[in-house]
């Protein structure tokens, strides 16, 4: 799984996402119909993603751990993604030690993991997300959900977040807030 992800920030960081560039049906598996994306949907804001994480002080963990794993220049990058965002409370209920433990350099390979698993290729709206199982650029896969109006997500090790702000657009994609911390299968 290290060797994995070293490859793919490895791509991610020399190819600027390329694959990103794919049709959603290559970059996610769903069972929505929903429309896909259109570039409209991204480019509605004059700040990128990491600029929009950048500026919102709950959103600061997130930003340290993008700049630990390289992964600045990616999130920065032309896109579409669409990012599911951590807050500092999320990152805060890992058990104890855990961020300090992902943000050593000797972890990088654990972490750009991690947060791979948290970006989707395309810019979804949460009218627009699509629901059931969607790859991520981790290559693993979440489960999208709804109920009573709430977006939920299911990860690899079968914990659930929710969506508390979606929507924030970007200029490269969409950041939807979420209360937790996704974990892929293999983490």
């Amino acid at each position: 799984m290290k060797t994995k992800a070293v490859t793919l920030a490895a791509s991610l960081l020399v190819g600027g996402m390329g694959a990103a560039a794919c049709s959603s049906s290559s970059s996610s598996a769903t069972t929505s119909t929903k429309p896909a994306p259109t570039s409209m949907q991204a480019g509605t804001a004059s700040e990128n993603i990491v600029q929009l994480a950048e500026s919102n002080p709950d959103l600061s963990t997130l930003v340290t751990a993008i700049k630990a794993a390289g992964l600045v220049n990616t999130l920065e990058g032309t896109g579409p993604f669409t990012v599911f965002a951590p807050t500092n409370e999320a990152f805060a209920a890992l058990p104890a030690g855990t961020l300090q433990t992902l943000l050593q350099p000797a972890n990088k390979a654990e972490l750009v993991s991690i947060l791979t698993y948290h970006v989707v290729a395309g810019a979804y709206t949460s009218s627009n997300l699509p629901t059931g199982a969607v790859k991520t650029v981790d290559g693993a896969t979440v489960t999208v959900g709804e109920s009573g109006g709430t977006v939920h997500i299911t990860d690899g090790k079968g914990s659930t977040v929710q969506v508390t702000k979606a929507n924030i657009m970007a200029s490269n994609g969409v950041i939807h807030v979420i209360n937790g911390v996704l974990l892929p299968p293999a983490s």
